[in-house]
């Protein structure tokens, strides 16, 4: 079943607000705060550029934010990835945002090859 417009906005702003939470609750020293807060910015910009996807005026256009999208999610897992390898982060509580993350990415890549797909609409 296809996730709605609304639905894929929410989706996102509550992976930004888990990563906000884990940060908070793991920002105890000065590598958990730096990484922490370029995880931030990356969850946080998935949803942002999301909602430019949806304001996007053409396919091309649509195309071009899904794949900064994209970027921005593979980045959170990256940083995600970065706390557990330091030690700062259990892979237990990494990996329910590293499966959002993961899932976000793969529904975002399958949207992008359909939008690839289509005929271009006459103009």
């Amino acid at each position: 079943m296809a996730m709605t417009e609304a639905e894929l906005k929410r989706r996102t702003q509550m992976f930004a607000i888990t990563c906000l939470k884990m940060v908070d609750t793991h920002s105890r020293n000065r590598a958990c705060e730096v990484y922490g807060k370029q995880l931030i910015r990356s969850s946080s910009s998935v949803g942002a550029n999301y909602r430019a996807v949806c304001a996007a005026k053409s396919a091309a256009d649509m195309i071009t934010k899904l794949t900064i999208v994209q970027e921005e999610a593979d980045e959170s897992a990256y940083w995600v990835e970065l706390l557990v390898l330091s030690g700062h982060l259990s892979e237990a509580d990494a990996a329910p945002i590293l499966k959002e993350a993961q899932e976000l990415t793969a529904i975002v890549v399958a949207s992008r090859l359909t939008l690839k797909r289509r005929p271009p609409k006459p103009g």
